[in-house]
């Protein structure tokens, strides 16, 4: 467990717990896209959530402030550690599910978050972050852009 400051704010990063899903399910509901997508069945997000624990390479985070650690969660984010054959065979550090509550939102604490993110990536071997997000969050684009993202891609989805 990690500990960030924000402007006099401490909040605690720590490994997801089976415990934390039911937070980390309201958090992906409490979302304009998530709203349509998110189940209220908790038995797949268990599934997931087993499968992503007992992988190496994977790793889901929550937030939480450092006073309360049973209080609210502040924010989650999955982070996915990928060999590549390309860039001379690079790790990546994939981000996704990047989740902070609305109440926490401008506070900083997503600055804070993928800064966390990067140096763990780094200090796994990762030489190359990326995410995807929806094409329609503008907003997250702008955030994105000023952590010096570049929009590099198109991506493609086909439901299976």
């Amino acid at each position: 467990m990690d500990i960030l400051e924000l402007d006099g704010m401490h909040v605690t990063v720590a490994r997801a717990q089976v415990d934390d899903l039911p937070a980390i399910i309201s958090l992906l509901a409490d979302d304009v896209l998530g709203r349509d997508r998110e189940s209220t069945d908790a038995e797949p997000y268990e599934t997931a959530f087993r499968q992503i624990e007992q992988d190496p390479n994977q790793l889901v985070i929550v937030v939480r402030e450092a006073d309360a650690a049973d209080g609210p969660m502040l924010a989650t984010m999955q982070l996915t550690l990928m060999p590549s054959l390309s860039r001379g065979g690079a790790v990546r550090l994939q981000i996704e599910a990047v989740l902070v509550a609305a109440s926490t939102r401008g506070t900083g604490l997503g600055t804070a978050l993928f800064q966390w993110a990067h140096e763990w990536g780094r200090e796994h071997g990762a030489r190359l972050a990326q995410l995807t997000t929806d094409s329609s969050r503008t907003g997250a684009h702008r955030f994105y852009e000023r952590l010096g993202y570049e929009a590099s891609h198109v991506g493609f989805k086909l439901p299976l």
